[in-house]
């Protein structure tokens, strides 16, 4: 199973907030679609740039672009 890393860019200020309030609306996106999340998160680039990210097994990318409209995207190593 081939995975990709979505991720959503937010910059500013408030960014460290609004990237975490992100995750919530995420993670009930994936429960209400009953899609499967393999791993979600925030992290910081420095103190204004912040991000969300979704890693997804790849047969969902397009449905997840198409609704959600990731920044980003990068391939993700099989483990």
């Amino acid at each position: 199973m081939e995975k990709i890393k979505l991720i959503w860019d937010f910059r500013g200020p408030a960014s460290p907030q609004t990237a975490a309030h992100f995750k919530i609306h995420l993670l009930e996106f994936f429960a209400y679609e009953k899609l499967l999340l393999i791993d979600s998160g925030v992290e910081s680039v420095h103190d204004v740039h912040h991000y969300t990210f979704a890693v997804i097994d790849k047969q969902n990318l397009e449905f997840i672009k198409t609704a959600l409209k990731p920044t980003r995207g990068q391939r993700v190593q099989a483990d």
